[in-house]
């Protein structure tokens, strides 16, 4: 057998199991949902004709996180306005029908985004699905709870109002008109900072902080059916037609098989292992993978909407005829929005990194935790995606709330200041949410002091005045040190730098296999990554020379990585009319520290991944400069 298709055979057991894998993972604390006795009352909400002249507060945006920030806003004072262009609210939970929660638990293997997540969890049954038209009702009832809240459905925001590089007011229109209102402090928890671009506030997309300017993550457009047989889904799941797979009263996942077995119709489309919710006679399912849609143009998504409905019949098709349960399967409505994974981020105060959520850092000006596995979905049909790390559980600084150079605004949810990679963990809902209560709580600190938020982001006083009213409303913000792998070790800074490039990966065990013997080929790829990524501006000249050592024989290789091989190498790259390489050049030259270097024997030896990981750590901080 050739050693290509040993490679394609591993590889698919690898996916298959990755697959069951995170589908455990994911699933594995799940409550059904509690349906409850009394549906809540509902009635859309309007919009409004007339706006107060100002309001204290003005959250853009009924996405979970907006309805979050505008509720803790109210809560503390504020007269608020909540602005959503949608007819109702719940953004990506009611409108992209992602009725399944990544809650992401801490070491106690308890939930660690509580408040308002956690009294809105509750009304919708405190299960890890939901029904959409509960959840939109839930939302709703938090709203209409507040007298200090007023909530303007189907209105657009045209503009921001600008006075120097602060934010002063907004212009909007609905069916009443156009107006200008002005408020003192602004909330943008839009899914892609759309405000806050408006604003002038710096950004940047995807992965364009490491050098992946082109990432994009797949969308996926929700599959909603009526009448599946689910003692039929459950026999099927028992029979392991599919690949392993397990089914509760309310939900199922795995069946990673169905990647294998069915070939998608549709061009950069994928069906991956299926993750069901049932509620009532309604089945959504999370598995339709569309690739190469920009997030932030209309058209794009319109058509990567249209491409996903034609897919859906061809695997209802298939479903119907492969897969018991399925029979009588029909198609109940299609969502109207995808799920959109990534767009912007936008430059804050502090940048969360991969290094903090890696080390589960705390942050002096903590106003939540994020803990769920960083998630990096997969960019093309040819890739899996992957885990990058499991955290415990890392703070979430209120600096990353403050975008840069503007004033006058915060922002919230999956764009806020994290870096691509850290977003992985810290996009998920839950964790948007506990950023919106804190927003809201701090617009109104801000507001009663007089004070900007960037000085408030600076000022230890008011952010523990911030962290005792979190508290005092049911927030978790508890500062607490937690351990993290290779703590310690002479590798632990090399280890934060590579995983902040997204250039090792810990899946869910946070292996790293620091211990094992390095190959040539693993070296020889994560030294083009690294350079890459952290200088993506190399010239020409340097880019033909990396890429050529990248195509060498050499580099293919899965012999161990001895030491003179790296020295002839980076001599290669980084020394012109070096004569014969030596450990000692690289270090006189300063492309290795004197640090790195003493834990790292000049004899000729096979390398192991932790001295590899230094050397390239140490690579990128010279590239850098």
């Amino acid at each position: 057998m050739s050693k290509s298709k040993i490679f394609l055979i591993i590889t698919a057991f690898v996916f298959v199991f990755a697959v069951g894998f995170v589908g455990f993972y994911v699933y594995k604390n799940l409550k059904d949902p509690v349906v409850t006795s009394e549906p809540i009352p509902y009635e859309k909400p309007d919009a409004v004709s007339e706006f107060n002249e100002e309001y204290d507060v003005i959250v853009i945006g009924g996405e979970p996180e907006g309805v979050a920030a505008a509720v803790s806003a109210a809560r503390n004072g504020a007269k608020t306005l909540l602005i959503e262009s949608r007819a109702e609210l719940g953004g990506l939970f009611t409108y992209g029908m992602l009725n399944f929660l990544d809650i992401p638990q801490g070491e106690d293997g308890k939930s660690v985004s509580r408040g308002i997540y956690e009294e809105w969890h509750a009304l919708v049954g405190g299960g890890n699905a939901f029904g959409i038209e509960q959840a939109k009702a839930a939302f709703k009832k938090l709203v209409d709870e507040e007298k200090n809240l007023t909530l303007s459905a189907n209105t657009e925001v045209m503009e921001p109002i600008m006075e120097g590089n602060t934010v002063i007011g907004v212009k909007v229109k609905n069916e009443h008109g156009e107006f200008k209102i002005s408020g003192k402090a602004f909330i943008d928890a839009t899914q892609d900072a759309e405000f806050a671009a408006m604003s002038k506030v710096p950004y940047f997309v995807g992965g364009e902080d490491i050098g992946i300017k082109d990432k994009k993550m797949a969308v996926t457009l929700m599959i909603h059916l009526n009448d599946v047989n689910w003692d039929r889904v459950r026999e099927t799941a028992k029979s392991e037609k599919f690949g392993p797979a397990e089914v509760t009263n309310s939900v199922a996942w795995g069946f990673s098989d169905l990647h294998y077995d069915y070939q998608p119709v549709e061009e950069n489309t994928r069906l991956r292992g299926l993750n069901l919710v049932k509620i009532d006679n309604d089945y959504y399912i999370n598995a339709l993978q569309i690739f190469g849609i920009n997030g932030l143009d209309s058209e794009s998504k319109k058509e990567a909407i249209e491409k996903g409905k034609r897919e859906t019949e061809h695997i209802l098709a298939y479903l119907q005829k492969e897969f018991p349960g399925f029979e009588d399967a029909k198609i109940a409505s299609f969502p109207t929005e995808l799920y959109v994974r990534e767009t912007r981020h936008i430059w804050a105060e502090y940048q969360l990194s991969m290094a903090d959520v890696w080390t589960n850092r705390d942050h002096w000006d903590n106003i939540g935790y994020g803990a769920y596995p960083v998630d990096v979905q997969a960019q093309t049909p040819q890739d899996y995606g992957y885990v990058l790390s499991d955290p415990k559980q890392y703070a979430i600084p209120f600096r990353s709330l403050v975008p840069k150079e503007i004033e006058g605004l915060l922002v919230v949810g999956r764009s806020a200041g994290f870096s691509s990679l850290a977003a992985g963990s810290a996009r998920v809902v839950p964790t948007g949410m506990v950023t919106g209560e804190a927003a809201g709580v701090a617009a109104t600190i801000a507001i009663g002091h007089d004070i900007s938020f960037r000085e408030l982001s600076q000022d230890e006083g008011q952010i523990e005045y911030l962290r005792t009213l979190l508290t005092e409303q049911g927030a978790f913000v508890e500062h607490k040190e937690s351990t993290y792998p290779y703590q310690g070790e002479w590798f632990d800074e090399s280890v934060q730098t590579l995983i902040n490039y997204g250039l090792v990966v810990g899946g869910y065990t946070n292996d790293l296999r620091v211990d094992e013997a390095s190959t040539r080929h693993s070296f020889i790829n994560m030294l083009k990554g690294a350079i890459e990524r952290a200088n993506p501006g190399i010239d020409d000249a340097f880019g033909t020379k990396l890429t050529g050592i990248h195509a060498t024989e050499f580099a293919k290789e899965n012999g161990p990585l001895m030491l003179e091989d790296v020295t002839a190498v980076l001599t290669e790259l980084f020394i012109e009319n070096a004569g014969t390489p030596s450990w000692q050049g690289l270090i006189d030259a300063n492309i290795i520290s004197a640090d790195v270097a003493s834990n790292i024997s000049s004899d000729n030896h096979e390398l192991t991944f932790k001295e590899m990981y230094a050397i390239c750590a140490e690579v990128i901080e010279y590239v850098k400069q």
